[in-house]
């Protein structure tokens, strides 16, 4: 019989509250040493999201990992975490909390579209007039949330979808508040150049094709643009070409699996769309320096 393999965990959304939106405000103690974490402890364990979720710190300190980044967060900074990014906590001391988790659904759809090109993106540490404002989102987010669950109800029943239409604006109102502060570090987007534009839309086409489209020449055939224009348009944006943004998409995904998973480099080469997977080990040894399995002894180690 063959061996089972483990892909990475997805954690899903608690299911006690609104569906497709989850909130909570928490509270924790100081975290043990990773060495200690059991296989129960999902929230130690690396892990992606079924959703697309925000942290805003309001007290204490978090360290986390995220697709590889070391991160720590300090009081008054909040993180967004892309359903494909892998990630885990690593410590925290005496924090408390705010989490957001939303659904593609539940999302204004131009904020959907402003989170993909945002990622990845570190801890952003906020203004203090940014931080009251969005602390005032958040409590009207829990507020409802209470309301929902225990809110009078002599007047007779409300429509539960009202309900969910009060709290998912609510929600988007925080998300924006959030996509803003970021955008603010970014180039605003009435002022991207044409390469700009065109970088932007191969990243997107990158993201939804990297196991199935390898060559530049693909992209460029999507784009409805010549190659060479792809890539000068792409190196003058990234200083990179388009063959290693495609190889890089390829390594980051294969690092995940192997770290994550129990799955061989066999199994990883052809999920990763590779018939060949002697083809593959070759790329990520160029790429990284070492073997598939060496940076997986390295870093499980």
């Amino acid at each position: 019989m063959a061996k089972k393999t483990k892909p990475i965990p997805v954690n899903t959304m608690t299911d006690n509250l609104d569906v497709g939106i989850a909130i909570e405000k928490i509270s924790f103690e100081h975290l043990p040493p990773l060495t200690t974490v059991n296989t129960s402890d999902e929230d130690r364990l690396a892990h992606r999201h079924n959703t697309h979720t925000f942290h805003l710190l309001l007290k204490g300190t978090v360290t986390i990992d995220i697709d590889f980044q070391h991160y720590r967060m300090e009081p008054h900074t909040v993180i967004y975490i892309h359903p494909d990014q892998v990630h885990r906590t690593t410590a925290h001391d005496q924090i408390t909390v705010v989490s957001l988790a939303m659904t593609n659904e539940n999302l204004n759809p131009e904020y959907l579209n402003l989170l993909e090109d945002l990622v990845p993106v570190k801890p952003l540490a906020l203004a203090i007039e940014t931080f009251a404002l969005l602390n005032q989102a958040v409590s009207l987010c829990l507020n409802l949330v209470n309301w929902k669950a225990n809110g009078p109800r002599s007047a007779g029943p409300r429509s539960a979808k009202l309900d969910h239409s009060l709290l998912k604006d609510a929600c988007n109102a925080m998300v924006g508040l959030i996509l803003s502060t970021y955008l603010e570090q970014t180039k605003s987007p009435n002022k991207l150049t044409r390469f700009d534009l065109v970088t932007k839309a191969f990243r997107k086409h990158l993201e939804r094709n990297y196991t199935t489209a390898k060559r530049p020449a693909d992209y460029a055939q999507k784009l409805n643009l010549s190659t060479a224009y792809l890539n000068e348009c792409v190196r003058n944006t990234t200083g990179h070409s388009v063959s290693h943004h495609i190889q890089q998409r390829i390594i980051l995904e294969a690092k995940r699996l192997l770290y994550h998973s129990d799955q061989s480099v066999k199994e990883i080469a052809a999920e990763l769309g590779y018939d060949d997977y002697p083809y593959l080990s070759r790329l990520f040894t160029k790429a990284t320096g070492m073997t598939a399995l060496a940076f997986r002894t390295k870093n499980r180690g």
